[in-house]
């Protein structure tokens, strides 16, 4: 396993970066402030925020590099879920296609995130319980791993509903 941050590995991509996120709630650091500011119904300057993923995103697909996210949850939705939700829109804007399964429909879901690099390299993000990460990623490029990853994409993939429709759904 190479332990190399998963943002250097995605500068690598060269044609998909996908991530498969399955958890209900996580504690990025980054994400601290404008979370608790959304818990508390504070205004907060998303957009500033999501500037350099945003760019980043567009950088990669401006390569012709296909960019794409799928969230599985559990309904109802975590209070991180449902925040996810309002800035998922900022994912599409940057050019990334994201869908979302909720739990109950998905059938066996790997217990960990993970992106599938070129359907080459498989990147598992390192997070405890609580989903603080303490850095760092797990890379593999072990052919039966990679074939594993990519199978569970597709079979997710075919469940899961684009963000715009996932929205005017749960709004139903």
């Amino acid at each position: 396993m190479d332990f190399r941050p998963t943002i250097e590995l995605l500068r690598e991509a060269r044609h998909d970066a996908f991530h498969l996120e399955v958890r209900d709630e996580y504690g990025v650091a980054g994400e601290d402030e404008p979370f608790q500011r959304f818990l508390n119904g504070e205004p907060f300057d998303y957009r500033e925020w999501f500037r350099d993923w945003s760019q980043f995103v567009q950088d990669l697909t401006a390569h012709r590099v296909s960019v794409s996210r799928l969230r599985v949850l559990s309904v109802p939705h975590s209070d991180y879920q449902r925040w996810s939700l309002t800035i998922a829109p900022m994912n599409v804007e940057a050019g990334e296609d994201v869908r979302y399964l909720p739990r109950h429909l998905a059938g066996t879901v790997p217990p960990d995130d993970f992106w599938v690099i070129d359907n080459k390299v498989v990147v598992f993000g390192l997070a405890d319980k609580e989903g603080r990460s303490p850095g760092g990623a797990a890379v593999s490029t072990d052919p039966e791993l990679v074939a594993y990853c990519q199978r569970t994409r597709e079979r997710l993939w075919n469940l899961a509903t684009p963000l715009a429709e996932y929205v005017q759904l749960t709004r139903q």
